[in-house]
């Protein structure tokens, strides 16, 4: 069986207890590895618990959200996110970004706490996976004066439009694909016709979804391999060879072996 990677979820909101079944569905479907994303800094610590519980298949990620944050970040919660960032199972800066939607944190505060985690990354040689929501080409002129090619960089649950995918190309910054893909022409086509193969990770960006009645049609990351079948459909190749490459890109990324 192909061994697939999921570079971003948020499995630290679900209930514990639900952790060990979550894990398991996606070890059976063939995801050996799967990195759990903070939004804040306590999610950010479970993220880290859940690493540590599961030391054969969960990795952690820390960062503030441009969502999650009330001001600027203070320098006791950088510190705080240091101290995070070191332990042995972090490997990438997440989530972090703008979010320019409208009732979104005040964009000032925003700005200040990306270039704080990325400078954070730089600082700890840690790849970076940005949130970008209606802030345009904003993230990328960020990315460009903080890290510049001092650390990879991975735009998460890409969407489009075309000339941002080059924009992020450009830059060599890899491009994380979710379910979105199955339903979006558009971004369908970027993947096709403009998106190298070695460009792109895989994730699911699963987290509760309560709003789904069945929770079996909840996303979780044993639906990584959903994704990497219509990748495989765009490129006309085998789902094995997604699996080969994208697990080998996002290894590159993190500079580590993280399937034991």
């Amino acid at each position: 069986m192909a061994t697939f990677i999921d570079a971003h979820t948020h499995i630290d909101q679900h209930d514990a207890d639900e952790w060990p079944d979550i894990v398991a569905r996606a070890e059976e479907a063939g995801v050996g590895a799967i990195i759990a994303a903070g939004v804040t800094i306590e999610s950010s610590e479970r993220c880290v618990q859940l690493a540590e519980q599961f030391p054969g298949v969960v990795w952690a990620g820390v960062g503030v959200h441009p969502m999650d944050i009330s001001g600027p970040l203070s320098d006791s919660e950088i510190a705080r996110l240091r101290e995070l960032a070191s332990h042995e199972r972090v490997v990438c800066i997440s989530e972090v970004g703008l979010d320019w939607e409208p009732g979104r944190p005040d964009r000032v505060a925003q700005e200040q706490a990306f270039r704080a985690q990325l400078r954070l990354a730089v600082e700890l040689n840690l790849p970076v996976i940005f949130h970008n929501r209606e802030a345009g080409m904003e993230p990328l002129r960020i990315i460009a004066e903080e890290v510049g090619n001092k650390v990879p960089v991975v735009a998460h649950y890409f969407q489009g439009p075309l000339g941002y995918a080059h924009a992020c190309l450009n830059q060599g910054i890899y491009l994380s694909l979710a379910k979105p893909l199955l339903r979006l022409p558009d971004l369908q086509e970027i993947i096709e016709k403009h998106a190298p193969l070695e460009s792109i990770v895989l994730e699911t960006d699963s987290y509760p979804q309560p709003y789904k009645k069945n929770r079996n049609n909840w996303t979780e990351p044993r639906d990584v391999p959903m994704v990497a079948a219509k990748v495989a459909e765009l490129k006309g190749i085998s789902v094995d060879e997604v699996a080969e490459t994208t697990t080998a890109t996002i290894q590159r990324v993190l500079g580590r072996d993280i399937l034991t």
